[in-house]
């Protein structure tokens, strides 16, 4: 068994992985030293319109990492994402819900739908996690695209200030919505999958909560004891392309077995930031 400590440890060292190492197999060609595999590799930069390397990585990639694991029968967990949403206003992961407003949300939402086409004839585990807004340690090789309690420590301690949007979509200055999901319940539930390999399908992984960039930002000054917030003028690349309100529907969650309460803004900013600033 694998507890979060040792999980997020493994994530610091996947860079280094080889992709041509060379596996074990028996003398039936089974593989037979990987146990499952938690595949949470993917272009994120919800700003990317190559379309061809967006597919090229995040689905057709994907797709050979889903037909190994049924070849070799190896729970396979994946990173799906509420991106697939879109401007929606429902969050449940019914197919009519489902919008994307960019090539990283199309490509997410193309491999859900090859999962949906399968999901009869797999012959080992099969768990898609759309991530809603995910914070914490061990992202900051994601630059641009960390979370912003990432952003805000780093720009509070370097300026003083934060720098939230300015309203939009009917929203205040900093009161757009998010579904922000600490990273330690994010591996509860990808390991608690593994611990139940008799579930399988698509499943939102988020605190069924929104909370503001605001609540987040006041979470950062709070911990520091300091700080300002400073609204800038909204994005034109991002107008009509951004999700200003999400918030996930956890009823499929809740209804497969998990039952584990999730951490609060105010909580996890509070323990990122701990370890952020350690």
């Amino acid at each position: 068994y694998m507890d979060k400590d040792d999980f997020l440890a493994l994530l610091d060292d996947i860079s280094e992985l080889d992709y041509d190492e060379e596996l074990e197999e028996d003398e039936n060609g089974a593989v037979t030293n990987i146990e499952v595999i938690f595949h949470q590799g993917a272009v994120s930069d919800t700003t990317e319109w190559d379309g061809v390397y967006m597919m090229e990585t995040n689905y057709e990639y994907s797709k050979s990492l889903y037909h190994f694991c049924q070849e070799q029968g190896i729970p396979f967990i994946y990173a799906s994402s509420a991106a697939v949403y879109g401007d929606g206003k429902t969050f449940s992961e019914a197919p009519t819900n489902e919008k994307p407003l960019n090539m990283y949300a199309y490509s997410k939402w193309q491999f859900d739908q090859y999962m949906r086409a399968n999901f009869d004839d797999n012959l080992s585990q099969v768990v898609g996690l759309r991530y809603f807004n995910v914070y914490g340690p061990r992202e900051q090789h994601k630059g641009k695209m960390a979370s912003v309690a990432f952003h805000f420590n780093n720009q509070l301690l370097e300026t003083g200030k934060m720098n939230l949007f300015e309203g939009s979509d009917g929203y205040d200055d900093g009161g757009q919505l998010r579904d922000f999901v600490f990273v330690e319940d994010v591996v509860e539930v990808a390991l608690w999958f593994w611990q139940n390999p008799d579930k399988s399908g698509i499943f939102n992984c988020g605190t069924g909560k929104a909370q503001s960039f605001n609540d987040v930002a006041n979470a950062v000054k709070d911990y520091h004891g300091k700080g300002d917030i400073h609204y800038i003028a909204f994005p034109e690349n991002l107008k009509g392309n951004y999700q200003s309100y999400t918030q996930a529907d956890l009823g499929a969650l809740r209804a497969c077995g998990y039952d584990q309460d999730f951490h609060t803004v105010e909580e996890g900013v509070k323990k990122y930031l701990a370890w952020l600033n350690r």
